[in-house]
């Protein structure tokens, strides 16, 4: 066909372009919005806070003297108004690490959150320390002028800390000090938490003690929220060895701030024994994975030991052999009654592991309140028990006797400190171990899947059999001690909600960890004993505390970061600042 007459071609038509993709933009929050429109405002309204939180401390704060320590006195604060003092204190520096002469150090930690962190602590504290005044006086016209003026500044620096926009700081991983100082950092800490807790224990005043706490709890809270703790770890894998020496020079030294308190000595050693026992049993729980609600019957298993081969009168065998030997075999007797309760139960997992270990526990208690020669044989006393243990006596040191050392005197619950001490020095150095040998990996490879381990090669029934032995080992070995301390033994005193309050100190401190199951004890222990004056409600208190750790931090206070990735495993930014820490942590200890 002819292209004559065929009209040209039309020039093509350009193609389409696609428009440019507009980036989403996030909306902003009315938190951001507020900042952004008074943000300016917001230092120096957080300063303003702090003068009137600091300034109120040293105006009455109550019209009765009676109340927290006598708390109506001008120009000299009294001891829950010093702890609000500390709180300005430390809420004044970071805001001068956010803008003022220390912002160099600033550059280095979020000032920004650790200001929040403490303005809603220190509101917290003082709504709580003004209901007390009321609750304790009568009602608020008790409240004196100082107590409102400090509980508005705390109100003040809650709005300026929340109205602070956090600005970018440099990575706390990577912060380089001389060796000493760091060093002369850990010390000071270690220094701290020795008179802290001497301290603590001081506080007569159950309210006054749970004013100390909220107080001390905003203060670490406000360190955390700035990655000071983050820097410290570097600090503690850097100078692992120091810091090991350090923590238990701290310990030793601690029965010498107690002034020959035999109250506090008491507590003290209740604390080792618990935390102890709780060492045993994070090798079960934290790392092999398996909950065992009756694992206060191997402590139970080594104080009847202990108690049935001592010179007490009603114990009910005439082989009396060393301590030492009793230490041994009150181990193995937990270890042997681990091994039996483990090898027909660990078939099988979860909810029905935790029935049997229930039943286990209970059956053991039963059982000692049963052998007393007319149900079974007369082993135990039934349910009097085996009271009158007498005193430890070893290389000629009567544990019974006041001793006294650089002219300090050490009572009776001060020796056996010192023993409990090398005790758990013990468990802490066998659990480590185990921890980082390939028995460790192994259980928590079946703790994270059973079936994966067990597909890899893993011998699964073998390794939770040891933990369970293992654990009841450790557990077995403080009993002993427990039955000399306590001087008494009896079924009572191994109920299920001992086992129910060690597994509770795991998870509070965090699984897996050595210094959260130590914190965790600490804490189990000194609450309920502080808390007296409200005995109906500490259960209730102590249910609230765990609901609010599942809620904000379920890895638990010291956390391992396995524990973190596992409760946080969808957020990736964590997963990939934990490699980073890990990473940092492996090079500076290489």
């Amino acid at each position: 066909m002819s292209n004559a007459g065929r009209m040209p071609d039309s020039p093509a038509a350009p193609a389409p372009t696609a428009a440019p993709a507009e980036t989403p933009t996030v909306p902003e929050t009315r938190l951001e919005s507020l900042q952004t429109r008074y943000g300016r405002y917001a230092w120096w309204l957080a300063l303003a806070g702090v003068v009137l939180l600091g300034g109120g401390t040293f105006m009455s704060w109550s019209y009765v003297s009676t109340i927290l320590d006598d708390l109506s006195v001008y120009a000299y604060p009294g001891t829950v108004q010093l702890f609000a003092l500390v709180l300005a204190v430390l809420a004044l520096v970071f805001l001068l690490m956010y803008k003022g002469p220390l912002h160099r150090l600033g550059d280095w930690l979020t000032a920004a959150h650790a200001v929040r962190a403490l303005g809603i602590g220190s509101l917290v504290f003082m709504t709580f320390t003004l209901l007390l005044i009321a609750a304790q006086s009568g009602g608020l016209i008790n409240v004196d002028p100082g107590g409102w003026v400090s509980w508005v500044g705390s109100l003040l620096l809650a709005a300026g800390g929340q109205l602070l926009k956090v600005r970018a700081i440099n990575d706390p991983l990577k912060a380089r000090l001389p060796g000493w100082v760091e060093i002369l950092v850990i010390v000071l800490l270690l220094a701290l938490a020795l008179f802290g807790s001497a301290f603590a224990l001081g506080i007569e005043d159950g309210s006054v003690f749970m004013l100390f706490f909220v107080a001390l709890g905003t203060g670490i809270w406000a360190l955390a929220a700035c990655n000071f703790f983050t820097w410290i770890g570097i600090l503690a894998a850097k100078h692992r060895q120091v810091l090991t020496l350090g923590a238990f020079v701290v310990a030793f030294l601690f029965p010498f701030t107690q002034g020959g308190s035999d109250a506090n000595m008491s507590i003290a050693t209740q604390v080792i024994i618990f935390a102890a026992t709780a060492l045993g049993l994070n090798i079960v729980v934290g790392l092999a994975g398996l909950l065992d609600l009756g694992y206060i019957a191997f402590l139970g298993a080594g104080a009847y030991t202990a108690a049935v081969l001592s010179d007490s009168a009603f114990a009910t065998i005439g082989w009396k052999p060393p301590f030492i030997v009793v230490v041994l075999l009150g181990a193995c007797v937990s270890a042997t009654l681990g091994l039996i309760i483990g090898t027909p139960t660990l078939r099988v997992s979860g909810d029905y592991l935790a029935i049997v270990t229930l039943a286990f526990g209970e059956i053991f208690r039963l059982t000692m309140g049963n052998l007393d020669g007319s149900n079974g044989p007369d082993l135990t006393n039934g349910p009097n028990g085996i009271p009158a243990i007498p005193d430890l006596v070893i290389f000629g040191w009567d544990f019974g006797e006041s001793h006294t050392v650089a002219g300090i005197t050490l009572g009776r619950f001060a020796n056996y400190y010192f023993l409990l001490l090398v005790l758990v020095a013990f468990v802490i150095t066998v659990f480590v171990r185990l921890n980082n040998s390939r028995i460790g990996r192994g259980w928590v490879a079946i703790r994270e899947d059973e079936k994966a381990a067990e597909a890899m090669g893993v011998n699964v029934f073998g390794l939770k059999l040891f933990a369970f032995a293992s654990g009841a080992f450790l557990a077995g070995m403080a009993g002993t001690v427990k039955a000399h301390q306590d001087v008494s033994v009896t079924p009572d005193q191994f109920i299920f909600l001992n086992s129910a309050f060690l597994l509770a100190a795991i998870v509070l401190g965090g699984m897996g960890t050595v210094a959260g199951v130590l914190i965790g004890s600490a804490i189990l222990q000194v609450l309920p004993e502080k808390l007296r004056f409200i005995s109906d409600y500490r259960l209730l208190i102590f249910g609230l505390l765990l609901v609010i750790m599942m809620r904000f931090r379920p890895e638990g206070i010291v956390a391992s970061q396995r524990r973190k990735l596992e409760f946080h495993e969808e957020d990736e930014q964590l997963a990939a600042r934990i490699e980073e820490i890990h990473l940092e942590e492996e090079e500076v200890t290489a």
